[in-house]
């Protein structure tokens, strides 16, 4: 079954090729918000000739295309995600790594407010939080 980023890759026109195809499988198959080492691992298990030269420039693709977004999250390696309409932000566990997404209404709402009163308008932006468990 073709998963929705596959869909996607072949509605921009792109030439959704058989390595294309795995590595979008790939990225939806993992939970949280993979890293390029973690899709490339999932790859080779569908087709070890995959090399990971051949996963950056897929991502960076799919990154250009508007169908992935990149994520920094403090760490050495960049993580990502499925791009999507509905804005979230990220609490990251610096002890383990794992990623919660939230959205907040009333976040949402003073970050538009705090530009308002500078006298702008806020066309985007990213909040992470960078959080350990309680008691740790």
């Amino acid at each position: 079954m073709e998963s929705r980023l596959e869909k996607r890759v072949s509605n921009t026109g792109l030439r959704l090729t058989a390595q294309r195809r795995i590595i979008a499988r790939a990225i939806c198959l993992i939970e949280d918000h993979p890293s390029v080492d973690e899709i490339h691992r999932k790859a080779l298990e569908t087709n070890p000739n995959i090399s990971i030269a051949t996963v950056y420039r897929t991502l960076r693709l799919f990154e250009e295309l508007g169908l992935l977004d990149k994520h920094e999250f403090n760490q050495s390696r960049a993580r990502y995600e499925e791009a999507t309409e509905n804005h979230h932000d990220h609490l990251i566990d610096i002890e383990t790594g794992k990623t919660i997404e939230f959205h907040d209404k009333e976040i949402e709402a003073l970050q538009k407010e705090i530009a308002n009163e500078n006298g702008l308008r806020l066309i985007g932006h990213r909040m992470e939080l960078y959080v350990r468990p309680l008691g740790s």
